[in-house]
């Protein structure tokens, strides 16, 4: 990984190119982020670099944050998150990453929390088969089948049943950068990425590209 920035989605639109296409995309606010904390092999067994994204008011914070970034000299963060580059020696505490370091053509890696969907039914979660909606039947949208009566006299592991659904990490890979406003940090990014408006997302270059 060379690049990474964090953002927050704004929500989605569309643009025309200038054959008259017309490309769905999200916008999202990217950095700046401060670099607040170096690593390395000899204190810390890794290389990377710790960015810092938000600011927080003061009670929003506890001691142990305060003190960590009162000692990198950055002003409190609400968000912190760790980058492990190929080469950091570019970087020191106290820069700023800004979302110039993408260009428009880049293959990008998006990774966010998925909307959150509360108790939901399997047929929402997991997309499975109703029963008949007629002729009596009694059977609509329940979880179907739990296996059989004697043998094994449980539930089989992976049974897909009701439960929470939503608010877990998702990464979208191989998303195309339509965009890149430096002025306003803007990225826009083509299709949809996971999470809510205002979810904090990071973008990667792709590992796949």
């Amino acid at each position: 990984m060379q690049k990474a920035i964090l953002g927050k989605k704004i929500g989605m639109t569309q643009i025309f190119t200038e054959d008259g296409l017309v490309i769905p995309v999200t916008v999202i606010e990217a950095g700046p982020v401060t670099v607040v904390q170096k690593k390395t092999v000899e204190n810390d067994g890794y290389n990377a670099i710790q960015v810092g994204y938000v600011d927080a008011k003061d009670k929003a914070m506890n001691k142990p944050q305060k003190g960590h970034l009162a000692k990198a000299g950055v002003s409190n963060k609400r968000v912190l998150k760790e980058f492990r580059l190929e080469d950091d020696s570019a970087y020191n505490v106290g820069d700023e990453i800004k979302v110039d370091v993408f260009a428009e053509g880049d293959k990008i890696d998006v990774t966010g929390i998925s909307k959150g969907h509360g108790y939901a039914g399997t047929v929402k979660r997991w997309g499975t088969h109703r029963g008949p909606m007629t002729h009596g039947s009694g059977y609509h949208r329940g979880v179907g089948s739990m296996g059989a009566c004697s043998t094994p006299s449980r539930v089989m592991k992976n049974k897909r049943l009701p439960g929470h659904m939503g608010v877990e990490q998702v990464t979208v890979q191989n998303l195309d950068v339509v965009k890149v406003d430096a002025e306003k940090n803007i990225i826009l990014v083509k299709g949809a990425v996971p999470g809510p408006k205002g979810g904090v997302v990071t973008i990667k270059n792709s590992v796949k590209a």
